[in-house]
């Protein structure tokens, strides 16, 4: 059965986080090392002891770090649960919701009881891969920067993401006048996410400490690198390419973070949750559309994991989207015949910044928190991941 019967994630078993966009604040911190460091802090503040709490770690992460080889088992050994193994997961800007359904089908199968899923990267001074080249001319070797060259071409079509989100916005018409109001209410929905002192984000947002030098450091609280825009300063951009639709400010940045969440069985949820809010992880879906076409295939992805919930999407009632680009948007709403303008709140990917493995992670912890705020109900989070592949995931709230 496609249905997720006993797989929840506890109220308040999670955090993220601030996102730091990329030569930032974190960008000379191994982002195993800072996620493995933000998740002691986490369960600490918490009373949980993750080493008797937890059977298992996903290390979701798609930039390689030093020792990434060791990857789950040395984070779960500097967070304090020394005892508990892993794997780790990589599906580009997909990691969360597969690392969380991968952890969500082993709970419901009874493999384990608890679960927990680090999500981590960092964009910033990405690594320099060298292979051996014996063909190559004089022994020139074959080389990739992880993030610029991926980011520049999908290497099955040639084509960057850039051009894959231009091609969705052309063959459905949309315009620049289109991206430019779009894109200014997601920086108006990201500002509800920080009035009244941060009230929303500190439901779920941690502190980060990181080094300055050997005797400084310096605390990160807040996202940083957020532009400061307004809806004249957007209409002023030209868009990147002739003839195209996205401007830079219709466009996300790398960013550097990470965020946890913990998906465990029914009655262990229970006994975790900070206030008696049931989370269920209802579904999962997935798919890859046209290629070059990114933009489009979390949409797909969502009607799979609609149909798997037993679900339409009328019945949903928090939509959360990664937005690469804001073209992502325009056409999910369209695709859906859902009001583009309302959803997305509190804050997306396009204006936050985009660590990779952690971005969908900090979307669904924002979605539970606002369809709590709501009175419950369903959440849909969905994304795409690098070229043309999409996945999305539907949660139960209340």
């Amino acid at each position: 059965m496609s249905l997720l019967n006993n797989a929840y994630i506890p109220y308040g078993g999670y955090y993220s986080t601030p996102f730091c966009k990329w030569q930032g604040s974190l960008q000379h911190v191994n982002s195993i090392e800072l996620g493995a460091k933000s998740s002691k802090q986490w369960f600490d503040s918490t009373g949980i002891d993750p080493n008797k709490a937890l059977d298992y770690m996903y290390l979701g992460i798609t930039v390689g770090q030093k020792s990434v080889f060791y990857g789950a088992s040395w984070a779960s050994s500097m967070m304090g649960a020394s005892d508990v193994p892993g794997q780790t997961v990589m599906h580009a800007c997909a990691t969360s919701t597969t690392s969380l359904y991968n952890a969500a089908v082993s709970v419901e199968v009874g493999a384990m009881e608890s679960a927990y899923c680090l999500l981590t990267d960092r964009c910033s001074n990405g690594p320099h891969t060298v292979w051996p080249d014996p063909k190559g001319p004089g022994g020139q070797v074959i080389s990739e920067n992880w993030n610029l060259d991926n980011m520049a071409a999908d290497p099955s079509t040639g084509k960057s993401m850039l051009m894959t989100a231009e091609k969705v916005a052309a063959e459905n018409g949309f315009t620049k006048e289109e991206a430019d109001e779009l894109t200014w209410r997601r920086y108006e929905q990201y500002k509800d996410a920080i009035k009244n002192d941060f009230a929303f984000q500190k439901r779920y947002m941690i502190p980060v400490e990181v080094s300055e030098g050997k005797r400084k450091t310096k605390v990160v609280a807040a996202d940083e690198g957020v532009t400061e825009t307004s809806m004249e300063a957007l209409q002023g951009l030209s868009t990147t390419i002739e003839n195209g639709i996205v401007s830079l400010g219709g466009q996300t940045h790398p960013a550097d973070g990470n965020a946890g969440i913990m998906v465990t069985s029914k009655e262990y949820a229970k006994r975790l949750s900070t206030e008696p809010i049931s989370i269920k992880i209802i579904s999962y879906g997935y798919a890859r559309a046209e290629k070059a076409t990114m933009p489009a295939a979390p949409v797909p992805a969502v009607k799979m994991a609609l149909n798997k919930a037993e679900v339409e999407i009328k019945d949903i009632t928090t939509v959360k989207s990664h937005n690469p680009f804001i073209v992502n948007d325009l056409y999910l709403g369209k695709a859906l015949n859902i009001d583009p303008f309302h959803f997305n709140n509190y804050g997306s990917s396009l204006v936050f910044g985009h660590p990779q493995a952690p971005t969908v992670g900090r979307l669904l912890i924002e979605a539970i928190e606002e369809t709590v705020d709501k009175g419950g109900g369903y959440a849909l989070v969905t994304g795409c991941a690098a070229g043309d592949n999409g996945a999305a995931i539907v949660l139960k709230i209340g």
